[in-house]
This record gives structure tokens, C-alpha cells and sequence, in this order.
């Protein structure tokens, strides 16, 4: 036991190391979400070429709750008002996510032949933080579904700035209130969102530890009471530690096991971007806006991201975060009742060692 603490004290700092690197490189070469997507291929790139990788369960767990914030701080009172201005487009986001799931689904566990769980997690659209923390309980194949998952975000990223420009006349239009924390929202917000946290992983709640966070984020910062939004740095190194930890997730995969679940996860993509082109096509003729906005907002991209393109393409990022907002908060509260319907209750695991590989998986179960 002394010696895995003392190999997860220096692989640790390694491991954050490598993903500052990568996140660093991207940035410079001012790549899309550099520091997020540079950190996760580094780290990614490293552990396939067999450098040893982990990330303690502590530390990712008080991740998960610090991105439960960030996340919950798009909820802001002038967001939940407009959202009444949208019911169609919020009524076909619903039919659109429930398509984009099966559409991956269906790619993933009848072409591919993935395990049903696998296949499951690895077609939720978006909320890749969230996917991941509901994996991490239970017995899924999360190198595949942070591949197919990695793969997803990557072709968002790349290519959805090109199709909004090419398809759309931006012209200026409507912002969103941005706010700041002073030391009493911190003092007030933060104890309340770890309490929230640690609640939900009291009763099991799948994702606990960032559903807690962002269900009481939102709630705080909805009301208007609260101004709950965590520093530009303290985002930044978020996103550099999930980069990480998603990296981390190869530990038990070759680079040739990678390689072999690239061309199920492109094609999951493309079978799940295609119905969110439709699904923006229809609200865009529909409700006569911008395509590349309706398909900003239905796009299965983190909030933070796609309100941060509306913004840069002069579209209107109200619209794309409550789209986004409703997406992720109406997939967290209907994802438990599903995963539980579908693939029954997580089991318990009796990890301490801060590894990331000691969940075994079905496809390929651990020695």
C-alpha cells in the first residue's frame, strides 16, 4: 500500500505535467479548446506509448464538483426567463436528443458490436464530464467510451466554427449578462455546493459528486441570490485536470485497441451530427433564425463551448445556453431513471488506490 501511495505521488505530478504540456502547445498553435483537447491527446498519447498515467479518485472527485459549479453557473435569471420564448425549438431539442443517442447507439452496439453499456454511455450526446463520472461507477469499457466520446468533441470543435460561418449571416444580436463572484458568493455558494455533492453521493445518485454541484450551483445562481461563477483560472485548470483524467482513461488500452475503435467512433458521429443538421434545419425554416444558430444550440457540445462560439460569431448566445442548459439539465435528471431501467444499479466498488484502472470492464476484464 506504501508503495502505490508513493508511485501515485510521482506519477501524479507527472501526469498534470504532461497535460499542462500538451495544453500548452495547442494553445500556442491556437488550436479550439486548447488547453482541454491538448491536455487530453498528450496525456492520452503518453499512456498508449506506456508512460505510466493516474489520477487519484480524491482529486477527481473534487474535479467533479468544481465543474459542477462552472457548469451551473450558465444559469443565470435572464437564460430561465427567455426560455418560455422557444417552445418549439425546445420541444424539437427533445425529439433531436433522443435521436442523436440512438442514432449513436445503434452505430456502436449493432456495427460496431460494443457491450449494451459501452454502447450506451459512449452515444450520449454531450456533457462529457458527466458521462464520464456516471461511467467511472460502473462496469463500462471507458477507454471506448472516452474514445468514441474524445472523437465526438473533437469534430464538434473542429468543424462546427466552419459550418456555422459558411452557413449562416451573422450580425449582432442579443448577449448574455456576464457576472462575477465577490468573497461572500464564494463563502455562501461553495460550502452549499459541496454539501450538495456530498448528498448526492450519499443516496447514489449516478454522477453524484457533479450533479450535487451543478443542481445547486443553477438553483443559486437562477434565483439570482447567488453570483456562483469560478475564476477564468480556476476553469482553465479544470479543464487542463479533465483532459488529464480523460487521458488517463487509455490506461487500459494499446494504441492497436485504439486505432480499432477510431472507425466505430467516427461513424457514430457522423450518424449523430447528421440528426442534429436535421433537427437545426427544421427550427431554423420553422422559426426563421440563423441555421448556424439552431445548430449551435442543438449541437451535443458542452454549454461553456458552444455559448462561447455564439458569442465569437455574433449570434445570439441566450438562445444557444438555454438550449444547452435545458439539454444538460434534462439529461441529468432523466439519465439515472434510464441508466437504471436500461442497465440496472451501479455496483460498488471498493477502490483506495487512486488508480483509474481498477474498474473492470466487459470487453476486456482486468488481470
Amino acid at each position: 500500500m506504501n508503495e502505490l501511495r508513493f508511485e501515485t505521488l510521482w506519477k501524479f505530478p507527472a501526469t498534470l505535467a504532461i497535460a499542462v504540456a500538451g495544453g500548452a502547445v495547442f494553445h500556442l498553435a491556437g488550436l479550439p479548446a486548447a488547453w482541454l483537447s491538448g491536455a487530453m491527446i498528450l496525456v492520452a498519447a503518453a499512456t498508449l506509448a506506456g508512460v505510466p498515467t493516474v489520477m487519484p479518485n480524491k482529486f477527481r472527485d473534487g474535479l467533479f464538483v468544481l465543474l459542477g459549479i462552472s457548469m451551473g453557473a450558465g444559469v443565470q435569471p435572464e437564460v430561465v426567463e427567455r426560455v418560455s420564448e422557444w417552445p418549439l425549438s425546445m420541444a424539437m431539442l427533445l425529439l433531436v436528443v433522443v435521436g442523436v443517442t440512438i442514432a449513436g447507439y445503434c452505430v456502436l452496439r449493432y456495427a460496431a458490436h460494443w457491450q449494451k453499456e459501452t454502447a450506451f454511455f459512449g452515444a450520449i450526446p454531450g456533457t462529457l464530464a458527466y458521462v464520464i463520472a456516471l461511467a467511472s461507477e460502473r462496469r463500462a469499457d471507458l477507454p471506448r467510451i472516452a474514445s468514441t466520446q474524445s472523437v465526438r468533441l473533437f469534430f464538434l470543435i473542429a468543424l462546427l466554427p466552419f459550418a456555422v460561418v459558411s452557413t449562416t449571416d451573422t450580425d449582432a444580436s442579443i448577449t448574455v449578462s456576464r457576472y462575477t463572484s465577490d468573497l461572500w458568493d464564494y463563502a455562501i455558494g461553495v460550502p452549499l455546493c459541496i454539501l450538495g455533492s456530498l448528498l448526492a453521493v450519499k443516496v447514489r445518485f449516478p454522477g453524484g459528486w457533479m450533479t450535487g454541484a451543478f443542481f445547486t450551483s443553477a438553483g443559486l445562481n437562477a434565483s439570482g441570490a447567488v453570483h456562483l461563477v469560478l475564476p477564468e483560472s480556476i476553469v482553465l485548470i479544470c479543464m487542463v485536470a479533465m483532459g488529464a483524467l480523460i487521458g488517463c482513461r487509455f490506461n487500459e488500452m494499446t494504441f492497436r485497441e485504439f486505432v480499432s475503435v477510431l472507425s466505430a467512433s467516427v461513424s457514430a458521429f457522423a450518424a449523430a451530427f447528421s440528426v442534429s443538421v436535421a433537427g437545426a434545419g427544421f427550427v431554423s425554416w420553422m422559426i426563421d433564425i440563423p441555421f448556424g444558430q439552431a445548430l449551435l444550440a442543438f449541437a451535443p457540445g458542452g454549454l461553456e463551448v458552444m455559448t462561447l462560439m455564439a458569442f465569437v460569431l455574433d449570434l445570439d448566445p441566450a438562445f444557444v445556453a438555454a438550449h444547452q442548459i435545458v439539454r444538460f439539465t434534462g439529461m441529468v435528471l432523466l439519465l439515472p431513471a434510464i441508466t437504471l431501467i436500461t442497465i440496472g444499479r451501479a455496483p460498488q466498488s471498493s477502490d483506495a488506490t487512486g488508480h483509474t484502472s481498477t474498474i473492470a470492464t466487459p470487453d476486456k476484464p482486468m488481470t
